[in-house]
């Protein structure tokens, strides 16, 4: 008979939380990339339009193969018992334009 292991949790002296809008990245043959960024109104046209938006990048986690899959199982598995306690998740009716790939604004592949 197996020995119980017991895991124990502790936040790293950097810890810190960070809320995030939306998320881009990409993916290697050796690796999975996450960026999770935030955006702000930047700069306006005529009546009010918007022209540019600044995206900020937060923070980004790097995972293998094994652990990004087990992390899209966890999420979904997750959000499959949020909707049977809360109800559906909706998304905007409005779907934003994604911007114009250029070499600034582009998926996140490989090192930023």
């Amino acid at each position: 008979m197996a020995g119980v292991v017991r895991v124990e949790f502790n936040k790293s002296k950097d810890f810190r939380q960070v809320y995030a809008i939306g998320a881009t990245g990409g993916h290697t043959p050796y690796d999975f990339r996450i960026a999770f960024y935030n955006d702000s109104p930047k700069s306006f046209g005529e009546g009010h339009e918007l022209k540019v938006i600044e995206r900020s990048v937060e923070t980004e986690i790097i995972l293998s193969p094994s652990a990004a899959k087990e992390l899209a199982n966890w999420l979904l598995s997750h959000v499959n018992d949020y909707e049977k306690m809360f109800g559906q998740i909706t998304q905007p009716k409005e779907v934003r334009k994604q911007p114009q790939k250029t070499e600034t604004n582009s998926p996140i592949q490989g090192y930023m």
